[in-house]
């Protein structure tokens, strides 16, 4: 039975609505029953209430539309069951005695919810109450849906705000019931799922396997149409709009080149807002390329099916009028506050940031002194491809194992960049130029710790090149490493290194100092600091959340400069 973060399994439903009334000071429970109200009920009277509800376990839906401009109230069931009819009727005394000026009931196509809802209304209707009912079935898996119908699923949510945009703004039952009925179907929805659900304290509904996906299925778990092999995001979106639009399906949605459409990308409850956002770009991509203008996209989680990995798209047809209903304002939590406008994939993107004038000592150099920077170069960069598998191993006990990887990436890059232009010869320069590389080729912290070393450094050796200034240099770079990155000698990390081997690089500034003696010597310090990191506590970076008993091999970042080091001496 999977893990669920509940307090018991048999409260859950009501205890998600307590949390959900008790951060939202517009909202209020209805005592004795799973009901959610707007708190400014006598505002509602004179004009159509709305109510709606289904099973708990799809939040955001239904409690989180409920508010100025959507719905009124909402029932709501236990985990993925209908509300009681005591409990629908509740809500429409509630609101009838408010004041209102007739109520509609918003219900998706689900035999639990069209009895309850209907026996609900049958009673108050006996009472006098002036009550109809909506049934929603957006659902377009099924090429010949039974006697059941379509099912409702997300498209739901938007015939809710239709209707509480035009409640809002003093309409009629009659002309809210006309045109939600309309509307309702001029709209398709489709789910695909890559993982089933479970309800608290259950075992998952249905399996998949790890390369399967299923195309169809409901929000409460219910088989789809097909199951497929996992397919990448576009090709599974262009799957899920050719079945939604099929004409030999008889739940299909008409859509032609001309329409404009909004578009949900609705989040079935467990799927990444990355893997999200990359379906929503592939779905404007989609349609755009059928001619299908899409007037407005909503992205994220609007009625779920618990943890489920999936997503599903609705589309409806829409007109200028019913666009701006859509648009139309609501306090209803869950509604998206996103500026109006279509969606589209040819954003004029903003132009990149024109670089200043080259100075003329910034120019390449050649000569002797660039062959000499290209050989050091040149065996920093073998040396650390040849170290690639074994700083990923050292980088496996306390990171992600992808230390050799990084530092392949900076050798390549700055192989690139020897093949594009001769490196400069002036120490400035060229410690400037590769920090530009790092900077933009290398990634992970470890590019932005040697860009910011090799910066510094870089503006201590303007216009000097003698011994002592690379000393200075050394220690300018270590500097700027500690302030921004926050590690100190002795906490694990490639200052370890770089720190051993600057303590002996001072010598530079003593008169007649031997700079490849002085070299040699320093990169045999930053040799033992690398291997002593085996035996201290990680201090700073990655590894200082590993326990200490986990850490048996010395850092890989300090493995890697005392390389470069040696490399260079070489």
């Amino acid at each position: 039975v999977p893990k669920k973060l509940v307090t018991t399994v048999s409260g859950c439903a009501d205890d998600a609505l307590a949390g959900l009334v008790a951060c939202n000071p517009g909202l209020r429970l209805l005592q004795g029953h799973r009901v959610v109200l707007r708190s400014d009920l006598p505002a509602i009277r004179g004009r159509v209430a709305l109510l709606s509800g289904g099973g708990s376990g799809h939040e955001p839906a239904h409690a989180g539309y409920v508010g100025k401009g959507m719905l009124t109230g909402v029932v709501a069931g236990a985990v993925f069951a209908s509300p009681s009819v005591g409990s629908v009727l509740a809500a429409v005394r509630a609101v009838a005695q408010a004041g209102a000026a007739g109520i509609l009931l918003i219900v998706k196509n689900y035999t639990g919810d069209r009895l309850n809802f209907g026996m609900a209304l049958e009673r108050a209707r006996a009472e006098g109450a002036d009550v109809r009912m909506v049934v929603v079935g957006d659902d377009c898996a099924f090429a010949t849906p039974g006697k059941a119908g379509r099912r409702g699923i997300c498209g739901t949510v938007l015939i809710h705000k239709v209707a509480g945009a035009l409640a809002e703004a003093g309409a009629s039952l009659d002309e809210i019931e006309e045109k939600v009925t309309a509307a309702a179907k001029a709209m398709g929805t489709l789910g695909l799922s890559l993982s089933p659900c479970s309800i608290p304290g259950s075992k998952p509904s249905f399996q998949l396997a790890q390369d399967e996906m299923e195309l169809g299925l409901g929000i409460h778990g219910e088989a789809g149409v097909r199951r497929m092999k996992v397919l990448p995001a576009d090709k599974a979106v262009e799957t899920m709009l050719e079945h939604m639009t099929d004409p030999s399906n008889a739940s299909h949605l008409s859509l032609t080149p001309g329409s404009s459409v909004v578009l949900v990308v609705n989040n079935l409850g467990g799927l990444s807002c990355l893997e999200l956002g990359i379906v929503a770009g592939a779905a404007v991509r989609c349609l755009e390329s059928r001619g299908v203008r899409v007037a407005r996209a909503l992205v994220g989680s609007f009625m779920t099916a618990l943890e489920m990995a999936g997503v599903s798209l609705t589309l409806m047809l829409v007109d200028e009028q019913l666009l701006g209903l859509i648009d139309a304002k609501t306090t209803a939590m869950a509604w998206p506050n996103i500026p109006a406008g279509p969606a589209t994939t040819r954003r004029e993107e903003v132009p990149a940031p024109t670089e200043g004038p080259r100075k003329p000592q910034d120019e390449p150099g050649i000569g002797p002194g660039t062959a000499r920077v290209q050989r050091v170069l040149e065996r920093v960069c073998s040396t650390l491809l040849d170290m690639q598998d074994k700083l990923n191993e050292l980088d496996r006990g306390a990171g992600d194992g992808d230390c050799g990887h990084t530092h392949a990436r900076a050798a390549q890059a700055i192989r690139e960049w020897m093949r594009s232009r001769p490196p400069p010869a002036a120490p400035a320069q060229l410690l400037s130029a590769l920090a530009d590389v790092l900077l933009e080729q290398m990634g992970g912290s470890s590019g932005v710790l040697y860009g910011l070393f090799l910066t510094a450094a870089a503006r201590s050796l303007r216009g000097r090149s003698d011994s002592p200034a690379w000393a200075d240099a050394m220690d300018a770079g270590i500097e700027a490493m500690q302030r921004y990155g926050g590690a100190a000698p002795g906490d694990r990390t490639m200052l370890d290194s770089l720190c051993a081997a600057a303590q002996v690089l001072r010598s530079l500034r003593s008169p007649g100092a031997d700079p490849l003696q002085v070299l040699a010597a320093a990169v045999q310090s930053a040799e033992a600091a690398a291997e002593a990191t085996r035996h201290m506590e990680a201090g700073a970076g990655r590894a200082s959340y590993i326990r200490s008993s986990r850490l048996e091999q010395p850092d890989p970042g300090a493995v890697a400069v005392a390389a470069v080091l040696g490399a260079v001496l070489e």
